[in-house]
Formats: C-alpha cells, sequence, structure tokens
C-alpha cells in the first residue's frame, strides 16, 4: 500500500475506489458551517466526504460540493440510512429523502448506521437493491461487530463493502480488522482522534517530537498504515488542513507496534451491544 496524497485510494471488493482519507462532517452545522468544512477540504483535495441523515447537514454538503467546482464523478460521498428509518421500505424511503437533500442523483456508500436488532437484515435487503438499481456505488455497515456481521452474511446476497467503526489507539479493534480482512471487507475508523484525547497520551506525543508531527497526524498515519480508512472531523480550515498533512513520513513497525499496545478497549462513544436510538 503507498500513500503519497490525498487522492490516494483503497479498491473495493466490487472494484470501486475509495479515498483511503476523507472529511467527517458529524455535528458540523447545516449551514455556512457545514458547507465552509466541505468546500475547504476539497479546496484542500480531499475527495471523499462522510455525512448521514442523523446529522442533519446532507442538504449542506449537498451544496458545497456544487458549488465547489470539482465534478461530482471525481468525489466520493458517503450517507447513513438512520436507526428509526430501518426496515426495507422505509430505508427505501429514507435514501430517496437523503439524496433529496444532497441534491444527487446517486451517493458512492451507503451505509446502514447501526446494527439495529430485528432490522438490519430487512435494511441490508434494501441496499440490496439500492446498489442493483446503479442508485449507489458501494454498500456497506457501521458500527457492527464480527458477530453482526457473520448474522448478516448468513442472508446477504452481496456482502458489505466497507465497515465504519470506532477506531483508535484505545480501540484498536484487532480481532475485527482481521475479520474484515479476512471478508474482503474495508475497514474505516470514526473518531480516530479519540475526540482529541490522543493530545493526551505520552506515547503518542513521543512520537509526535520524533517525527516533528501532532500527535493526530501519528495517529491518522498510523490507520493509514494498518490499512484503515480514516475520516476526522473538524469544522476548522487549519485542522482540515493538519489532518491531510499524512502523506510526507511513515512510521516505522516499532512505533505501529508502541501505538497498536495502547490498546484497552476503551470507546468514546456507544457499545454496538449495548445502545439505545
Amino acid at each position: 500500500m503507498t500513500f503519497k496524497s490525498l487522492s490516494d485510494s483503497t479498491v473495493l471488493s466490487n472494484g470501486v475506489k475509495m479515498p483511503w482519507l476523507g472529511l467527517g462532517v458529524y455535528k458540523a452545522k447545516e449551514g455556512e458551517e457545514v458547507e465552509f468544512a466541505v468546500k475547504t477540504a476539497i479546496r484542500l483535495g480531499y475527495r471523499s466526504i462522510d455525512t448521514a441523515a442523523v446529522y442533519g447537514n446532507e442538504t449542506g454538503v449537498g451544496k458545497a460540493v456544487r458549488e465547489s467546482g470539482v465534478p461530482r464523478e471525481e468525489l466520493f460521498i458517503t450517507t447513513k440510512v438512520w436507526n428509526s428509518d430501518q426496515g426495507y421500505d422505509s430505508t427505501l424511503k429514507a435514501f430517496e429523502a437523503s439524496l433529496e437533500r444532497l441534491g444527487m442523483d446517486y451517493v458512492d456508500l451507503y451505509l446502514i448506521h447501526w446494527p439495529v436488532k430485528g432490522k438490519y437484515k430487512e435494511t441490508w435487503k434494501a441496499l440490496e437493491k439500492l446498489y442493483k438499481e446503479g442508485r449507489v456505488r458501494a454498500i456497506g455497515v457501521s458500527n457492527f461487530q464480527t458477530h453482526h456481521l457473520d448474522d448478516l452474511l448468513q442472508d446477504a446476497e452481496i456482502n458489505p463493502m466497507v465497515n465504519q467503526v470506532e477506531l483508535h489507539p484505545w480501540l484498536t479493534q484487532k480481532e475485527l480488522r482481521e475479520y474484515c480482512s479476512r471478508h474482503h471487507i474495508v475497514l474505516e475508523a470514526w473518531s480516530p482522534l479519540m475526540r482529541g484525547k490522543v493530545t493526551e497520551v505520552p506515547e503518542i506525543v513521543r512520537l509526535a517530537e520524533k517525527y516533528g508531527k501532532t500527535p493526530a497526524q501519528i495517529v491518522l498515519r498510523w490507520n493509514l498504515q494498518i490499512g484503515v480508512v480514516t475520516i476526522p472531523k473538524s469544522v476548522r480550515e487549519h485542522r482540515i488542513r493538519e489532518n491531510a498533512d499524512v502523506f510526507d513520513f511513515h512510521l516505522s513497525e516499532e512505533d505501529v507496534a508502541i501505538l497498536e499496545g495502547l490498546n484497552r478497549n476503551h470507546r468514546t462513544g456507544p457499545d454496538p451491544d449495548n445502545f439505545n436510538f
């Protein structure tokens, strides 16, 4: 794997290219804030933008994409079906609503946001239909653990191409990474910077000093080197720029091992086996 620029991509199981590094817009406010973040990211070379219906900012993302000056086909746009919309017919309806808000006629990646018990299999059937119809270029899941994936794969016609999960040095997800690798599912990290706590971990701070980088850049580079797509979120230009400046250095195997060794199975977000939303 080579990581030389923001345009570098991994290849999903169906041959679709997905950028290794993108912009997440969780909690970016609809309107000027999210539009500024997306336009800034695209201007700086980002080609992947990750949103979701529940974020409430799909309209702003779509507007920023249209006004960016970059052709739609050069961008990789992800959105997700929310929990209350899961089920076969309701997912199809939710997808149409997302497309309308985005002002697009397709998305590059559509994900099931959380593994809602008793619903995610029917939801997956809807995603398969959208994929077969060419309405989405790739389909996947988010926050699925190995047992969720085992259950889904029993009845799936098409395997998920992506699994987006919380992943960072305190939650390295090694077992899940190995599982997804065996099943040709690309793993994608949300909250890769531990909600800013990477600056508080002495080992990460020491590596940042060693490489002349920030703690955030060390962790994002680690994501890439272990083969995980990453989507750090920010609405500030200097952070969006900083997060992209990870292509001019390489972590040694020993330093990758140091980061792997920080795992404590600690989540900053909800547990996929215990959520009530």
